[in-house]
């Protein structure tokens, strides 16, 4: 005999809500609700309205007067906001020589080196400190016939050689860009060597099969390995560049002609109240740094177009000098 199955009851909404199911669903929708609607309040919000102030004439406080794009044509007519982009450069250049130097420290550390450990951490410490912090260090650190001085008097300098360091505007901002190396340099460091160490072996061991030195395996294995991360630190390195503001600030105040576009528009806002002006530049800055993003993925694409195939093919040639090399020690 057939037995007849009951029919299932259908639960309400309630004994939904308190069952496993809705319970999780429930969370799911916290999580994602929660975060959005904080991104929303403390990030979207506050930019809608510097948008907004752009368009007109105003201080923190009192009436606003609408002049439309005229504060963005007075971002490239003012010698200072214009400048200080121009001040840019010097911090462009600065990142580049800390990618270089943080790959090369990275290249050597991914491999056993005697007190390698400690050496990472001693590179890696600067980057936990407050800039702030930083920025106090380096200005007793470049003041004249202090730290620096004293140590340069050491390697057999004169005094009154020696340039001023944050006075002297053909040196004051490659010190300052020297801080800024000094201080991030370690994390990219680290980054870098994560990358490298995730690397799989049998590619070095093949390489070196075939009598590969040091230097082409750091060509033709290395960097095609890590390009997602090379690509990242270049990014966050441009665009840090040109938003740079502790160094200046805290060492010099802007002043000598260091003072960065994140440090004039901080003058702007708050000591000159000149908020409209000030969300103008914010919003060029933006802009600036969002097309120099899509630009540098785009130039990465390109150098690393290939990059894929040629990680094809490379394991297929490991498989073969492998096979080949036991081949050979078989035959032994």
């Amino acid at each position: 005999m057939s037995k007849t199955v009951a029919p299932l009851k259908k639960r309400t909404f309630l004994e939904w809500a308190r069952s496993r199911d809705g319970q999780k669903v429930f969370v799911m929708i916290a999580f994602m609700v929660i975060p959005l609607v904080l991104l929303f309040t403390f990030t979207y919000l506050p930019f809608a309205e510097m948008f907004g102030f752009s368009f007109y004439k105003m201080k923190y406080v009192g009436e606003r007067k609408f002049v439309g794009l005229k504060n963005y044509i007075k971002v490239f007519e003012r010698d200072d906001c214009f400048g200080a982009l121009k001040l840019s450069l010097y911090y462009m250049a600065g990142s580049i020589v800390q990618l270089a130097l943080s790959l090369y420290l990275a290249t050597v550390l991914s491999f056993k080196v005697k007190g390698g450990n400690i050496f990472k951490g001693f590179m890696f410490f600067p980057y936990l400190i407050n800039g702030i912090a930083v920025g106090f260090i380096f200005k007793f650190f470049y003041t004249r016939g202090f730290v620096f001085d004293t140590v340069l008097q050491w390697c057999g300098f004169q005094l009154d050689n020696l340039p001023y360091w944050l006075k002297d505007q053909s040196i004051n901002n490659i010190s300052l860009v020297a801080t800024s190396v000094w201080r991030y340099f370690g994390q990219n460091m680290v980054l870098f060597i994560g990358a490298i160490m995730s690397v799989d072996s049998e590619l070095y061991e093949a390489a070196m099969l075939d009598g590969a030195n040091k230097f082409q395996q750091f060509i033709y294995i290395i960097l095609p390995s890590i390009k997602t991360i090379i690509t990242l630190n270049v990014i966050l390195s441009i665009t840090g560049s040109l938003s740079a503001f502790e160094p200046p600030y805290v060492i010099t105040d802007g002043a000598n002609g260091t003072g960065t576009y994140f440090v004039v528009m901080h003058e702007i806002a708050h000591t000159q109240q000149k908020v409209g002006l000030a969300s103008a530049m914010a919003i060029i800055l933006l802009l600036i740094i969002f097309v120099a993003t899509i630009l540098q993925k785009l130039f990465f694409k390109y150098v690393f177009k290939n990059a894929e195939d040629e990680d094809i093919n490379a394991a297929v040639r490991r498989e073969k000098k492998l096979a080949r090399a036991a081949a050979r020690k078989a035959g032994r």
